[in-house]
């Protein structure tokens, strides 16, 4: 395969991607992997922000509860979703089993305590002693039922929920903590196992919460569940006969969902649609297994099937939106929900086209782990869009061309990463959407999946690979399906006594001031205290405060400023005017402990005196 035309498609690939003159687009490559760099912590940080109930943009929920946005108004999503919170935490458990950072173990304690009792909240989907009622899709900041109109039930949230907490009970395992894995982890990974046995071959809302009826997403997510959950049971000394039974018909079932062409991400339903889908690149992102080969069965990012409905999905999308005018085939695209979609007047998506990246990604790693690239007649047209001169056959990792495949395939990825930062703001803020003509980013606010979907493609990118869920000895489709079930038995999970994880005092504490103050416009409020991060008492140098999730349901001002923990403090909060006048709230002044804990985040709820 000639190098020219390996060099020809990176050109055209980043040229568009930066509108750069062709002689300065290979810069730009140095230039993407600085904006990852710098990215991180900023998607990390402003994950954790939506966290209760220490993130700085979580008032109001509860410890272990991950709102979608700060959002309240168009959109509102000031709720806790099953499957958001899941997806972020699975997110959460991999960077805590990478880096060692104790304080997101402390976060991951407070979600699973807070998922145990989220359990046995009754809901409009049903309860616990059915399960039913973990088909529920969100609940309030708090913790309560959410009661009004929504989409119920989805049933993806109980086995994406699974798999986040086997990803710890595991190394909880490993790492002696056996008791906490069965006692306060496995109790809860049972329910959702159960649940997902008992109601799988049932109709479900998809995950955009719009069609009921079979999801890939959903599906695959489900079998997943089954497969590492039976895996789970056996190392903390039980058993999942529910799942051993299921997951078979559940592999069988997913295979319906491809039409010959590409993956048809909603079944058993009349909605008009294509069927063309970014579920079904979550999906097969949310498959992926380090130790599996490019498996059809399993929709393994590698495999012939995912690669051509990468394809047909994206393709999908470039003469739908403004921003992709004049960018070629084979060359990244800003990638949607689905073709048809109308909310918020249809429009890209951070996650989307992040997950279209994380995809080709994982696919890198699984070419070079199995040592070469086959291309089929399934695979040939994606194969052919990055690089014209891609034919059927088997090439090994020693032949130039498995070279040049895989630097086509690696500078196509790195596009969908390049469209995202093009679109991202300089802050680093991920929003939902990003406006198909301007680029612009609209709908929700910092939205909590988005960053998830980040830090998923960097560490994708950087190989910094999850488990294996068991992928690779789980790929054998039965000869026959059956529409089966298996009724579960369910309790509430009563064990939320950890263990004294080992970790360092922090030296100083993010401290998060939330007030309720009536304001009107051209006002704002301050907070000002007796240390210097707090203007030691000099209202020229008082910390301004946020109003942007301020409601007149509840007028909230919060701001955070960094503290020596074991501080002792006081404070008081102040309304200044845009004539310059100055208003304090009344006497006495409020006085603060900064924690001295293994936490580097606190917060406080006031209202204005």
């Amino acid at each position: 395969m000639a190098l020219f035309a390996r060099l020809t498609t990176i050109i055209q690939c980043l040229t568009f991607v930066f509108a750069f003159p062709t002689g300065k687009s290979l810069q730009s490559r140095a230039t993407l992997d600085e904006w990852i760099a710098s990215e991180s912590p900023v998607a990390l940080s402003n994950l954790l922000a939506n966290i209760g109930s220490t993130g700085e943009k979580s008032y109001g929920a509860a410890a272990g509860l991950v709102l979608a946005s700060p959002s309240k108004a168009n959109p509102d999503y000031y709720y806790s979703w099953t499957r958001d919170s899941a997806l972020v935490f699975k997110t959460i458990v991999d960077q805590f089993i990478q880096t060692g950072d104790t304080n997101l173990q402390l976060k991951i304690n407070d979600y699973i305590t807070a998922q145990a009792k989220l359990q046995t909240v009754s809901n409009p989907s049903g309860g616990l002693s059915d399960g039913s009622g973990l088909g529920e899709p969100k609940f309030l900041p708090n913790g309560n039922a959410f009661t009004g109109d929504w989409g119920r039930p989805q049933r993806d949230g109980p086995a994406l929920r699974a798999t986040a907490l086997i990803a710890y009970g595991r190394w909880l395992l490993d790492n002696d903590y056996s008791s906490a894995a069965s006692d306060i982890v496995w109790p809860i990974v049972r329910n959702d196992l159960e649940y997902v046995a008992q109601y799988w071959n049932q109709t479900s809302f998809d995950l955009w919460e719009e069609i009921k009826g079979s999801s890939f997403f959903t599906t695959i997510s489900q079998y997943r569940a089954l497969i590492e959950g039976s895996a789970f049971a056996g190392s903390v000394g039980q058993s999942c006969a529910n799942c051993d039974s299921q997951a078979p018909q559940l592999l069988c079932f997913m295979q319906t969902y491809w039409n010959g062409k590409y993956i048809d991400s909603n079944t058993n339903v009349e909605d008009g649609r294509s069927g063309k889908d970014v579920n079904s690149i979550l999906a097969s992102r949310h498959a992926f297994d380090p130790n599996a080969g490019c498996d059809d069965a399993t929709f393994q990012p590698c495999s012939p099937k995912a690669l051509a409905n990468h394809k047909v999905v994206t393709d999908s999308f470039r003469p739908i939106y403004g921003i992709n005018n004049g960018i070629a085939q084979g060359s990244a695209v800003a990638v949607g929900r689905y073709p048809e979609d109308v909310f918020f007047n249809g429009n890209p998506w951070y996650l989307a086209t992040l997950a279209a990246a994380e995809q080709l990604y994982s696919a890198l790693y699984q070419f070079n782990k199995v040592g070469s690239i086959e291309i089929t007649s399934t695979s040939l047209s994606f194969w052919q869009a990055i690089d014209s001169s891609a034919a059927t056959g088997t090439f090994s990792s020693s032949s130039s061309t498995f070279k040049d495949l895989m630097s086509a395939l690696k500078a196509y990825a790195d596009g969908f990463v390049a469209i995202v930062q093009k679109y991202t703001p300089s802050t680093g803020a991920l929003a939902e959407e990003f406006d198909k003509s301007t680029g612009a980013p609209v709908s929700a606010v910092d939205l909590t999946w988005s960053y998830a979907s980040f830090l998923t493609m960097a560490a994708a990118r950087d190989n910094a690979l999850p488990a294996s869920w068991g992928a690779s000895s789980a790929n054998q489709v039965p000869s026959v399906c059956s529409a089966a079930s298996a009724t579960g038995a369910y309790s509430a999970s009563t064990n939320t006594d950890w263990p004294d994880f080992q970790c360092s005092t922090a030296d100083s504490v993010s401290v998060t001031f939330n007030v309720l103050a009536s304001t009107s416009v051209g006002q704002d409020i301050y907070v000002v205290g007796s240390v210097a991060a707090l203007g030691s008492w000099d209202i020229s140098k008082a910390v301004l405060l946020h109003s942007d999730m301020y409601t007149d349901n509840q007028p909230l001002w919060y701001g955070s400023t960094t503290i020596a923990a074991g501080t002792e403090l006081q404070y008081k909060y102040l309304r200044k005017g845009s004539d310059g006048s100055v208003a304090w709230e009344s006497d006495p002044n409020r006085s603060y402990t900064v924690p001295s804990t293994c936490w580097t985040s606190a917060s406080l709820s006031d209202t204005w005196r």
